[in-house]
């Protein structure tokens, strides 16, 4: 076992300590969850993940990667006291916290976007459908738009200008409002992170 390994699984298995001493029916509701055999069941991607102090179980019936088991963990050890009124899109950068993984969202989320996928929106278009995207019932005056389901509680909001004569492609990744309600802005850039490496394992280009 490597120090990075060692260092992952004293951090698993500290969250799970934690979610053991939870009871999860109290948190079905607010987080948007099933609870079943003491396990809370938990969409990512459309994709139930099981989730106990256990262990965190993946559709293929084995731990999912190290991202995703911290950001189940901290959906679940952070869920609020009660339920959040969504107030609208915003940026990465309009969450209290997030100043210091600007860099990286720009960097790792918004521009690898922009970049893989200039010049071919049809495949953006493409992609999102396959990891379970869907049109936003919005009025917006971009080239394409998708909203993606994250966590029930976390939808994102993906919109793309694709390139012209004056500009490059351009992508932004928003979030609903109370989204640093529900994690972290460290997972939250996890969570941005995660949705370009889906588009770009389920693309051709």
């Amino acid at each position: 076992m490597t120090k990075t390994d060692s260092v992952f699984e004293q951090t698993y298995n500290h969250y799970l300590a934690q979610i053991s001493q939870l009871n999860l029916i109290d948190l079905k509701e607010r987080l948007g969850i099933w609870i079943h055999d003491n396990q809370a069941i938990i969409e990512v991607f459309g994709q139930p993940h099981r989730v106990s102090g256990e262990g965190i179980i993946g559709p293929s019936e084995k731990r999912p990667s190290f991202d995703i088991c911290i950001i189940l963990s901290k959906y679940i050890l952070l869920c609020p006291d009660l339920p959040i009124q969504k107030k609208g899109w915003v940026s990465y950068r309009d969450f209290k916290d997030s100043g210091p993984l600007l860099k990286f969202y720009a960097n790792d989320v918004e521009k690898p976007i922009a970049d893989r996928f200039s010049g071919k929106i049809n495949s953006l278009k493409e992609s999102g459908k396959t990891i379970g995207g869907n049109s936003p019932d919005l009025e917006l005056s971009y080239d394409f738009c998708m909203q993606f389901d994250v966590l029930p509680k976390i939808p994102l909001l993906l919109l793309f200008n694709d390139a012209d004569k004056e500009f490059p492609a351009a992508c932004s990744i928003l979030f609903q409002s109370d989204a640093e309600k529900y994690l972290d802005a460290e997972c939250l850039a996890m969570v941005g992170a995660l949705l370009y490496n889906r588009l770009k394992k389920a693309s051709s280009v």
